[in-house]
């Protein structure tokens, strides 16, 4: 049976504010058809019907579509590099920096900047911004509370430093917690925050068709002040980056250029 994604995306659009025409179509079908499966539903009209009845069905579909995975230093090799960028270019050009954690799913990668600032001393003008559509997530990652698999690339001594341990589940410091923000953005629909001097966006813009992608791109160069820094996922390469105002300076971490 041919499903009807058209009366789908229409219902996704006006029942959960998910713009899913933005998405690659054929990657993103596979996606729904294989999580609507699971539930027994046999067409799409069914599976909104048991998304709009039950929960936790909707709650699976949102995390399946909208990718919600990451880890703490997430592609360490890379997060070094970022790290070394950070604390040896960009904080001694700034008395004051504006970090925004883009698509922030559980919490991981704002908090992981929040332990880095921590470690080296590093001033911020305000909380780092963390943001996602999915406002689920972001009720978890605002508790801080993770298991020991979601802790797989915490140092040992950052355990001890950030953490408190209970019967295997690891609960993050308040003095970190209280310097993230979180907040509900949608990067499809929502205005960018301005003045940013780092914005950490990675692995998503892949799920995008490649408009909406160049689209957020642009915005993203456009939140950034000039030197600031944006840092992609491993899984992303931006192949004309001055077309949007940046130059690559290293492994997936891109400038703003000054512009003369």
């Amino acid at each position: 049976m041919e499903l009807n994604y058209d009366f789908f995306y229409k219902w996704a659009k006006q029942y959960l504010k998910l713009n899913l025409d933005s998405y690659k179509e054929k990657q993103l079908q596979r996606r729904i058809a294989t999580v609507m499966k699971n539930t027994g539903a046999a067409t799409l009209e069914e599976y909104a019907l048991e998304i709009q009845r039950n929960p936790a069905i909707k709650q699976r579909f949102l995390d399946y579509i909208t990718i919600n995975v990451t880890d703490f230093f997430r592609n360490q090799d890379i997060f070094e590099e970022f790290e070394e960028q950070l604390v040896q270019q960009l904080a001694p050009k700034f008395s004051d920096l504006k970090i925004w954690s883009a698509a922030c799913s559980i919490g991981s990668e704002p908090y992981s900047m929040a332990m880095m600032l921590d470690k080296h001393g590093i001033a911020t003008r305000e909380k780092i911004l963390a943001t996602d559509i999915d406002e689920t997530i972001l009720k978890r990652a605002k508790e801080g509370i993770y298991s020991e698999i979601e802790m797989k690339n915490i140092r040992a001594t950052d355990w001890v430093d950030y953490f408190d341990l209970a019967e295997k589940t690891y609960y993050l410091s308040p003095a970190i917690k209280q310097k993230v923000r979180f907040k509900k953005h949608d990067l499809i629909a929502d205005p960018y925050p301005d003045k940013c001097h780092v914005i950490l966006c990675r692995n998503v813009t892949i799920y995008f068709k490649n408009d909406v992608k160049d689209e957020m791109y642009r915005k993203f160069s456009e939140a950034l002040v000039p030197g600031g820094l944006f840092f992609t996922g491993a899984t992303e390469t931006i192949y004309d980056p001055k077309a949007y105002g940046l130059r690559k300076i290293s492994s997936f971490i891109y400038e703003k250029e000054h512009r003369c």
